[in-house]
């Protein structure tokens, strides 16, 4: 049996938690690999809602969750989540979730800095969620970061905080934002050192042990390929590497590991924040698209812009983030509608093409060209086989399949757990 990848192939918010969950029931242990809390995934087991950002969803499902070292770990952020998940009948313990001890930090100096360059850039804003995540990744490649195995170590947090805040307090007073104290921070940290070292482990340890006695992996990505640092809408994008080789160096594994990758698209597209969105839709469609499918940030609340689905971005993210089969969610949304339109290429400054370029520029200029196609009358929500979709239905999942070059695994067909279709396991490989 193989180890499954499960990343996203938009620009986030495609049903990763929902799909995650699902397959957490195929899986021994679920780890969670790169991003931070700015990741939102919302799982809804019977009456039950479960809103994640940094634990895995695996935990929903009794498994072993791991945080690997590719994550940054706001511990006030963490022990929020396990207290709430907590009071929602969740076991978790040292013994349920185990944390990368070389995973990097987030300290309340990060998304200060965060917030104040963002309000410094007026009109130009990224669309960050403020939560400090970038900055605690460039001071991961900045060597000044502090780790969770350092909080064992209250001589090297004190000497690391001096060099942090010689960089970061230089910042904040340049912008006009409040320093922060090496005691006060240094306090903190002891005090939640307790709280987190029991989690603490070297997880590539366990992981391979977990390989080499046959235990299937499951590894949970964060936002979405078009958001990867390198690969994404730079500078539209989140702060790591989402593709699916980060499940390897994001946890300790080697690339042979990752297994099968499954990559998730919406039957629409969506994208919170700033960014070109080359089909977004301005009108009653991108509204309706918006209502129906409940498009609201888990974390930041905010509306996501909705469009039709954007084929040769998907087609990219597939091609760059090494996925070989597609898990197709949230096809109820489409119900009704009499027409509907697939994005297969650009218009960029004249010339066609059938990718996102990288130059900003270029990529703000890239007008869609729309292959139409029918709607359908009748109801998909629910459906758990072929034969429960509408023809019209199934025709365009087949036609997604066409244009991004990548079979339809798994199909969802509305928020709850078991309306699901599933066309292979994705660990039979």
């Amino acid at each position: 049996m193989a180890n499954v990848a499960v990343i996203g192939a938009q620009w986030g918010d495609e049903g990763k938690g929902k799909v995650v969950d699902w397959l957490a029931s195929r899986a021994d242990v679920v780890v969670r690999f790169q991003g931070g809390h700015n990741a939102g995934h919302t799982l809804v087991v019977g009456n039950q809602t479960y809103k994640l950002s940094l634990l895995p969803s695996g935990l929903v499902r009794g498994k072993l969750g791991i945080i690997g070292n590719g994550v940054v770990v706001d511990p006030d952020a963490l022990l929020a989540e396990i207290a709430l998940v907590r009071s929602q009948g969740l076991t978790v313990t040292p013994e349920t979730l185990r944390i990368a001890d070389n995973a990097v930090l987030i300290l309340p100096l990060h998304p200060a800095i965060d917030k104040a360059r963002e309000a410094a850039r007026g009109d130009h804003k990224i669309g960050t969620t403020g939560r400090g995540i970038g900055p605690a990744y460039e001071d991961k490649v900045a060597r000044r970061a502090i780790r969770v195995a350092d909080l064992a170590e209250p001589e090297t947090l004190s000497a690391k905080l001096d060099e942090l805040l010689l960089h970061y307090n230089a910042l904040l007073q340049g912008l006009g934002v409040p320093t922060f104290s090496k005691d006060t921070l240094l306090d903190g940290l002891l005090k939640l050192a307790p709280q987190i070292l029991p989690y603490a482990e070297p997880v590539w340890e366990r992981l391979d042990e977990l390989r080499r006695g046959g235990k299937r992996i499951l590894f949970e990505g964060a936002q979405a390929v078009m958001l990867d640092v390198d690969h994404g809408t730079y500078p539209f994008v989140t702060s790591s590497n989402t593709v699916a080789a980060t499940a390897a160096s994001g946890s300790g594994v080697g690339p042979n590991a990752v297994g099968f990758v499954l990559g998730i698209a919406k039957a629409y597209t969506t994208r919170v924040g700033s960014g070109p969105f080359p089909t977004e839709l301005h009108d009653d469609i991108g509204q309706l698209l918006g209502d129906r499918g409940n498009e609201y940030g888990v974390n930041t609340g905010r509306r996501r812009r909705c469009g039709w689905f954007d084929a040769a971005m998907v087609r990219q993210a597939i091609k760059v983030g090494g996925v070989q089969g597609i898990a197709l969610t949230k096809l109820d949304i489409l119900d009704g509608l009499t027409e509907l339109k697939i994005c297969t290429g650009y218009r960029i400054n004249g010339t066609f093409s059938r990718h996102l370029p990288a130059a900003p520029g270029a990529q703000a200029a890239a007008v869609p060209e729309y292959e139409t196609m029918a709607g359908w009358a009748e109801s998909s929500r629910g459906a758990r086989s072929w034969a429960d979709l509408p023809a019209q239905a199934v025709k365009y999942v087949r036609r997604i399949e066409e244009l991004v070059e990548a079979p339809v695994t798994l199909l969802s067909t509305s928020p709850e757990r078991d309306d699901t279709i599933m066309v292979k396991d994705p660990f039979e490989g």
